[in-house]
């Protein structure tokens, strides 16, 4: 039987600013000495009032702006009361009946998903489980987050990984947090049900990857579970890295068990129109955004797009490449055809995705801090155009433009890069390839002509591609045809 998935998911992000939420603290969550950004507030002495970071406001509008959220012109913080040992006051400061943003929504390309809102609240303290007992730390209370509940319409794990994805890379962009999920910056909860059942929410989630397993597990879980004639209980569960299973944590409080009610220590606020014009001019361009440029002016796949538009400087390097390429289109043939525009964004796209970032993992620098996008667009136009003939030809003059800095035509003019067509060198390179792969021989001259191509590769890496394919191909075949 199949049963249909609904999939919700609450993200927290940690703001960066300069301070947490409600005072003057330092906002610095991972610091390694404990309990030192800490004050009454934090602590909630009595008598310590609150006082709201603007920054974090400002931060909040930013994202619900650009998100094109319904934006609340007043709103008020409540006390969301229950009791932990990491949670000082006894309540935390948030939103339920008026949050900041409502009805925004997130851009995923193959489908729109709707944000239900996004409110302000602060952090809680961490608690440390030891041999010797159990240490409290409070530098985390009080530090700025937004919550995003997104709609119960996410239809797949692979969906809901990259709605958490967008959410960090929009994030990034507005600058209003790092994000990062390993240091806790950013912190996704999983709702998962079949048939409207029962939801079942999952915690600790650590990373991208594990989101989208913790749902797949939970699918065959649950489905398990009802075709046994069981019932799915309303509870939260942790996620177990480990073992790659769900593990029941706790019974879900509904919100109604956390007593939500106005905080008297806090006024209600108005937002007004000078503040909103003053976020709007500083919005920049959204990664959507970024990638719908990439696919409709430059053609690119929206799988390139997507890893091209992750860092600006990335995309800033493609697109001044792409200009430049296209200016230069009615110069470049492969063959006897005309390189369109879709050919020469996918070769754009594999060369820097499949050569470039490989080759950084051995380079000190960012392949942008070393090659200019002209000299790239230029080592594109030769390898279009076919002046540089083979892949591993072009792959040789691409490396040492990343060590050296120099252009494509002033590797190719180096002696060490230049083609050779010394008939009787090229004669000894087949002879060679031939006699080591004598059973590659046997099956052309079984009628396998496919295996053409295999001696041919065999052929041109010997001769470090300084050979024209052609060349080599007609010369291969006059030894296979004696």
């Amino acid at each position: 039987m199949k049963y249909k998935l609904i999939i919700g998911l609450e993200i927290h992000l940690q703001l960066a600013t300069a301070s947490k939420m409600f005072c003057d603290c330092p906002n610095i969550s991972l610091e390694e000495k404990p309990n030192i950004n800490i004050c009454s507030v934090c602590l909630g002495q009595p008598g310590a009032l609150p006082i709201l970071n603007e920054k974090a406001l400002e931060m909040i509008l930013k994202l619900g702006l650009a998100l094109n959220g319904q934006i609340q012109r007043k709103f008020y913080f409540e006390r969301k009361n229950y009791f932990y040992p990491d949670l000082p006051k006894g309540y935390q400061i948030s939103q339920k009946k008026v949050p900041i943003i409502k009805n925004a929504e997130i851009d995923l390309g193959e489908k729109q998903v709707k944000i239900i809102e996004i409110h302000l609240e602060e952090d809680t303290g961490k608690i440390y489980h030891q041999d010797d007992g159990v240490n409290l730390d409070f530098n985390r209370a009080g530090v700025p987050l937004i919550e995003i509940v997104s709609a119960p319409e996410i239809e797949t794990a692979r969906q809901a990984k990259e709605y958490c994805e967008e959410i960090q890379a929009i994030a990034r962009t507005l600058g209003i947090s790092e994000a990062n999920m390993e240091k806790g910056e950013m912190r996704c909860e999983v709702n998962v049900s079949l048939n409207s059942g029962e939801r079942v929410e999952i915690k600790n989630l650590n990373s991208f990857r594990a989101v989208e397993r913790s749902i797949e597990y939970e699918i065959k879980r649950q489905t398990k579970v009802l075709e046994e004639g069981g019932f799915v209980f309303l509870e939260t569960r942790g996620w177990d890295e480990k073992n790659n299973k769900t593990i029941s944590q706790r019974k879900k409080e509904e919100s109604g068990d956390y007593r939500y009610f106005p905080e008297p220590d806090l006024p209600v606020f108005e937002i007004d129109d000078d503040l909103l014009k003053k976020i709007k001019k500083l919005l920049p361009e959204l990664p959507s955004e970024k990638r719908k440029k990439l696919t409709n002016q430059y053609g690119f796949s929206q799988l390139y797009a997507k890893i091209l538009s992750r860092e600006d400087k990335i995309l800033k390097f493609v697109e001044e490449t792409m200009e430049i390429l296209k200016s230069k289109m009615v110069e470049i043939t492969e063959g006897d055809d005309v390189v369109d525009e879709e050919k020469m964004s996918k070769k754009v796209g594999d060369w820097i995705i499949n050569k470039l970032f490989g080759m950084e993992t051995t380079m000190s620098n960012k392949f942008y801090e070393k090659i200019k996008a002209s000299d790239f667009a230029d080592f594109m136009f030769l390898v279009l155009s076919r002046r540089i003939f083979s892949n591993q030809m072009a792959e040789n003059i691409l490396k040492k433009m990343y060590k050296t800095g120099e252009t494509a035509e002033e590797v190719l003019n180096d002696e060490s890069m230049q083609k050779t067509d010394d008939c009787d060198q090229i004669k000894k390179t087949v002879e060679l390839v031939l006699e080591n792969y004598p059973e590659v021989v046997v099956d052309y001259k079984k009628g396998k002509k496919s295996v053409i191509k295999y001696l041919l590769g065999q052929a041109m890496f010997a001769t470090h591609g300084k050979v024209e394919p052609k060349k080599l191909e007609k010369m291969i075949l006059k030894y296979l045809e004696e």
